[in-house]
């Protein structure tokens, strides 16, 4: 059984019509979809998605190319959400200096103030880090919790065993069944500290390079890592659902 860790289901083409999406993860054998939220707006809609599908929970959070836009308050909002019996981590959040949407000093601002949170409430963070390495280090160094997935991991062996030792976690989207350099990274971690995503609808694993991804396709990337590991496929899946579930503090998947 599988489980997809990080789903854009809140965001367009899905939200429109959800059911034959997780209809059809359902029949792939995926067990739990997390939905993150990028803003607030998108945070409430994870929520709500969690509340009609048994198997879909939540995240909440403003990513850093929203970070401009957040209001006085906003934490306010974010800590609300997470009364909701179905929200198990704050995230999307983190730092991004690709494509800079947000000057550096407000994205700090943003990602530290949710990172207290999630220190302070004992929360995960699924952590956005996209050619920001020393500052997405700094503000989770800061505030002392590494408790944090670092989701669609792009960075080199060197980051990833440096975060590894802080406690951090890591997942690979679609992009291991392709990418040489991704696959090397991933036979240097262990087993037991590697999650499973899509990040639907992007980076659609082979054989659907190049289409829209869905949560049904993770079973793509379990696969990969069962080949890398040199494990079963179903050894592969039962140590990945084990470690999200103690990650995220879901039920027995």
């Amino acid at each position: 059984m599988y489980i997809d860790t990080h789903a854009h289901l809140n965001l367009d083409p899905f939200c429109k019509d959800p059911e034959p999406y997780i209809e059809r993860a359902v029949h792939a054998g995926v067990r739990c979809i997390i939905v993150p939220g990028i803003d607030l707006n998108t945070s409430e809609k994870a929520i709500a998605l969690s509340e009609m599908f048994e198997i879909v929970y939540a995240a909440v959070g403003i990513h850093p190319q929203d970070s401009t836009k957040v209001q006085k308050g906003y934490v306010k909002n974010i800590e609300s959400f997470l009364r909701h019996p179905k929200v198990v981590a704050i995230g999307e959040v983190g730092m991004d200096h690709f494509r800079d949407y947000a000057p550096r000093d407000i994205q700090l601002r943003v990602f530290r103030e949710q990172a207290e949170l999630a220190k302070a409430l004992n929360y995960p963070l699924i952590v956005h880090n996209r050619a920001a390495d020393d500052d997405t280090f700094s503000v989770l160094d800061e505030t002392d919790h590494f408790n944090a997935q670092f989701h669609c991991y792009g960075s080199d062996t060197a980051y990833a065993k440096k975060i590894l030792e802080r406690g951090a976690y890591i997942s690979f989207t679609g992009v291991i069944t392709f990418s040489a350099e991704a696959r090397d990274i991933l036979k240097d971690i262990p087993m037991d500290r590697v999650l499973t995503e899509t990040d639907c609808p992007w980076m659609a694993p082979v054989p659907y390079r190049g289409k829209q991804n869905e949560p049904a396709y993770v079973v793509e990337v379990l696969r990969a890592y069962a080949k890398i590991f040199d494990r079963t496929p179903e050894e592969t899946a039962e140590t990945v659902l084990q470690t999200a579930q103690n990650f995220f503090n879901i039920p027995l998947l």
